[in-house]
């Protein structure tokens, strides 16, 4: 018998002063059963780092031709695709070509050694961001996280700052590789 995702809902107030979006945000987001919280903690800053209308996750680990995030315009064609964790160069390569803007998320403790490995050939793509976010900061943030949590995520000078009214931390984004 497969085993269910474990639903996850969370109201956010998101404070972005460096694009000028304040949003209240409510969220539901499905975590696989192979998905670690910080995985699924990473998805939800990803969100929040890339809120704008039509953003909606996908069904992402379970389906190979979907991002974890993505934006489409109103023709339908892909906006925006954004990758958690460490995506094989050829996946990229694929999403550069259907998406106007491809941005990954990477945030394990191998970041680095996948990022050693792959630079050379993810840094040749068009329109590509990556990002790093350090481990313990994302360990961190996954303890804010529970089923039901109220968020406040407010973003200043490229940081994520964290509170979820009994705790709070930072994330901040490093960013590996930018290509347009």
């Amino acid at each position: 018998m497969a085993l269910k995702p474990t639903i996850y809902k969370a109201q956010i107030e998101l404070a972005d002063s460096d694009r000028n979006c304040y949003e209240s945000l409510s969220l539901t987001v499905a975590k696989h059963p192979s998905e670690t919280l910080e995985r699924m903690m990473v998805r939800l800053l990803a969100y929040c780092l890339n809120c704008a209308r039509g953003l909606e996750f996908t069904k992402g680990i379970s389906t190979a031709d979907e991002p974890d995030l993505w934006v489409h315009s109103d023709s339908g064609e892909i906006e925006r695709w954004i990758e958690v964790g460490h995506p094989e160069e050829a996946r990229l390569r694929k999403a550069c070509g259907r998406a106007r803007q491809v941005s990954v998320y990477a945030f394990a403790k191998s970041t680095p050694t996948w990022w050693k490995l792959n630079n050379e050939a993810i840094s040749a793509l068009p329109h590509l961001h990556v990002w790093l976010l350090d481990w313990t900061e994302i360990q961190s943030a996954a303890d804010l996280l529970n089923r039901t949590v109220q968020l406040n995520v407010s973003i200043v000078g490229g940081i994520l700052y964290l509170d979820n009214g009994s705790n709070s931390t930072s994330v901040e984004p490093i960013l590996l590789c930018q290509t347009d």
